[in-house]
């Protein structure tokens, strides 16, 4: 209902969502296709160097099983036309600096397509990234609805397993809901890389956020204190 009203009583006629074969981008895209039907929903796969083949076969089934219309931009060209123009300004290594700019070059390209054929975009951080600064500024978190911006990535996932048991076929093929979390941000990277897992996080992002908990009280539920430490100062 949210995102029905959004849309609506903001002008706009369709939406636009990029996928990314994984939980979030999923999620928002059913939930935009709940709201607003099929027909007015466009979503685009937005490769870059680092996007598996895995990431790129399952947008496209989620896609079709949606019913909507998808479109593939590869990213590569313009990823390395940013990396070319940004790299003698910062000083900072050819990494670190793509890992940056890989979701900020697909969002450009996704705002553009948005506001040239009144299409709206929602972005599709959840509560658990934003709430400890895992997502990328003018990249995923760049658009016009935070669709997710209260639910935990656990809940993510729940709710994911939810759109696939209420009809008669999945909807989210299942290696989107299995696969170990990444942002692909580099090689191999995955999300436990830099996190806790999510359980752990979320329980610990409740009691601070939801039972205003400090750190010494949340340690003393049980968890590691070392973990706590780590999330209260980001």
């Amino acid at each position: 209902m949210g995102t029905r009203d959004y849309v609506r009583k903001n002008g706009f006629e369709r939406v636009v969502i990029g996928l990314s074969g994984g939980v979030d981008s999923a999620l928002t895209a059913c939930v935009a296709v709940d709201a607003l039907g099929a027909e007015q929903v466009t979503c685009v796969f937005m490769p870059t160097r680092f996007s598996s083949s895995e990431s790129g076969r399952d947008a496209a089934q989620l896609a079709k099983n949606l019913g909507v219309i998808y479109h593939v931009v590869p990213m590569k060209r313009r990823f390395e036309q940013y990396l070319k123009i940004l790299r003698p300004v910062f000083d900072d290594t050819p990494m670190g600096l793509a890992r940056r700019t890989s979701k900020r070059a697909s969002a450009a390209t996704s705002s553009w397509r948005s506001r040239t054929s009144r299409r709206f975009g929602p972005f599709d951080c959840n509560k658990s990234e934003v709430s400890v600064g895992y997502c990328t500024l003018y990249g995923d978190m760049a658009g016009g609805f935070a669709l997710l911006k209260d639910v935990p990535k656990t809940l993510v996932y729940e709710l994911c397993d939810y759109v696939n048991r209420r009809g008669g076929a999945p909807v989210i093929p299942e290696y989107i809901i299995t696969r170990p979390p990444s942002a692909e941000l580099r090689e191999d990277q995955k999300d436990s890389d830099s996190l806790p897992p999510y359980e752990v996080l979320d329980a610990i992002l409740e009691l601070y956020i939801e039972d205003d908990l400090g750190v010494e009280a949340i340690v003393a539920e049980g968890f590691d204190e070392r973990t706590v430490r780590w999330w209260s100062s980001t």
